[in-house]
């Protein structure tokens, strides 16, 4: 199944916050994202209809496998580039805004050729 963008983005951020928290809340997501609680019941719901994160009983939200895959992969992606794009002299928030974009978009084999330049830049 294609995920879009924004989704991807709501993996990720609940990626980020279940590094950082024993458990997830849709209340964190809105706080860490700046959405409305309305936009982020919407896109939980769908996410969870998609399988991609399960909600307990008390409403936290955790990963299922497939929603973990794609959070990792996109969180990879936005750690790379933004070191990347600090290491050509690009500032950390512009850096991290531009990585925010463009890691959605980034076919496999390009960040991959991205992953290998990295790695030889070392």
């Amino acid at each position: 199944m294609e995920m879009h963008e924004s989704g991807e983005m709501y993996l990720e951020t609940i990626y980020v916050l279940s590094q950082k928290n024993p458990v997830v809340r849709g209340i964190d997501i809105c706080s860490h994202m700046g959405f409305s609680k309305p936009s982020v019941s919407r896109a939980i719901g769908l996410l969870k209809k998609d399988g991609y994160i399960t909600t307990d009983d008390q409403k936290y939200i955790r990963l299922t496998d497939a929603g973990e895959k794609i959070a990792k992969r996109i969180y990879e992606r936005h750690t790379l580039l933004t070191k990347l794009f600090m290491d050509i002299g690009v500032d950390e928030e512009t850096a991290t805004e531009d990585a925010c974009k463009i890691e959605h978009y980034l076919s496999d084999k390009t960040f991959e050729a991205i992953k290998t330049y990295a790695k030889k830049c070392k």
